[in-house]
C-alpha cells in the first residue's frame, strides 16, 4: 500500500479497533458497564478527526510546507473542542469525570495522537 492516507487510516482503524477490544475486555474483568460514557463515540469520533486531520495536512504539505506543524496543533485544538462539545458535559453532569469517563476518551484520543504524530513524522521527514 503506497498510498499514505490510506496506510494511515487502515493503520489507525486496526489499532483503535484492537484497543477497543482491550478496553472492553477491561471494563469486563472490572465488572463495569461495557458501552456506557460514550465511549464507542468517542472511539469513532477520534478515528474520523484523526483520519480527516492525516488528510488535511497531507492535502496542504506542499503549500504550507512551513506551518504544518501550527496546523498540526490547531488539529489537537479541534479535538479539544469536539470533546468539550460532545462529551465534557455528559462526563461532568453529577459533578466528576470518574476514570471509566475518562479512560472512554483519553485512550483512543492518545492513541491517536501517538500514531498522527509519528506517521506524520515519517512522511514529513521524507519531504527534507
Amino acid at each position: 500500500m503506497n498510498d499514505p492516507i490510506l496506510n494511515f487510516s487502515f493503520k489507525l482503524t486496526f489499532i483503535l479497533a484492537v484497543a477497543f477490544g482491550a478496553h472492553i475486555l477491561v471494563l469486563n474483568y472490572f465488572e463495569l458497564a461495557l458501552f456506557d460514557n460514550k465511549i464507542i463515540l468517542a472511539y469513532l469520533i477520534n478515528l474520523i478527526l484523526a483520519i480527516l486531520i492525516f488528510v488535511t495536512l497531507h492535502k496542504l504539505k506542499n503549500k504550507f510546507k512551513e506551518q504544518l506543524g501550527f496546523l498540526f496543533i490547531a488539529g489537537s485544538f479541534l479535538k479539544f473542542i469536539v470533546f468539550f462539545a460532545l462529551f465534557y458535559g455528559a462526563y461532568k453532569a453529577d459533578g466528576t469525570i470518574t476514570k471509566p469517563e475518562f479512560a472512554a476518551f483519553f485512550v483512543p484520543y492518545v492513541l491517536c495522537l501517538v500514531i498522527e504524530t509519528f506517521s506524520l513524522a515519517k512522511w514529513l521527514n521524507k519531504l527534507d
